[in-house]
């Protein structure tokens, strides 16, 4: 195995079983196995068959269903925030998702204040940040966790607001050639239709 496959490998363990991003996996993968910082990094798209692997090894029998909850969940979001054009990303769009992944909604505003007024008015606690956008820019993002029934626990929720603008370009297909993002429409599909991603 050579050490970009080795450095996959063992970022997705990291992924799976302790609910990691990409980026913090693969930095402290190089740690664990003792190579140098300077080490050629696993892309996110090698990491993402590294972590499809493991899933399939290890979670084939619990992973279905915790993707399903999870779906269910961003599903319900998308629905109370569907002014803001909601459109899911990451594992939980993707696929990935075990119990431990957060749920990542990308949100595209006339004003990008109303989403943050809506969840102040509905009484909804979160956490303002900033972190990069989908394009690289920073964006702000608002992080709550909600309960989850299903899983029966509280699962990370983060709003990512991006200007109403952003959205044709969000739509772009990915270097795979797959949508990078799903509209209220395509989660709702996957939802009644599990297994068919």
């Amino acid at each position: 195995m050579d050490t970009r496959s080795e450095i996959a490998a063992t970022a997705a363990r990291m992924v799976v079983e302790e609910g990691l991003e990409y980026g913090p996996a693969k930095r402290r993968a190089v740690r664990q196995l003792g190579l140098p910082q300077r080490a050629a990094l696993p892309d996110n798209d090698e990491i993402e068959a590294s972590v499809r692997e493991y899933i399939s090894l290890f979670c084939a029998d619990t992973q279905p269903a915790e993707l399903a909850a999870l779906r269910e969940l961003a599903l319900t979001w998308m629905e109370r925030l569907a002014d803001f054009r909601p459109h899911l990303a990451g594992a939980v769009w993707h696929g990935t998702a075990t119990r431990l992944s957060d749920i990542y909604l990308q949100l595209f505003c006339d004003d990008p204040k109303s989403a943050e007024i809506m969840l102040i008015d509905r009484g909804v606690a979160y956490e303002p940040r900033t972190v990069p956008g989908f394009t690289g820019a920073p964006v702000e993002a608002l992080s709550l966790s909600s309960p989850c029934p299903a899983l029966g626990e509280h699962v990370g929720v983060h709003l990512l607001i991006h200007d109403h603008d952003d959205l044709r370009g969000a739509l772009k297909p990915d270097a795979q050639g797959r949508t990078p993002r799903g509209d209220t429409a395509a989660v709702r599909a996957l939802v009644d239709n599990p297994g068919h991603d």
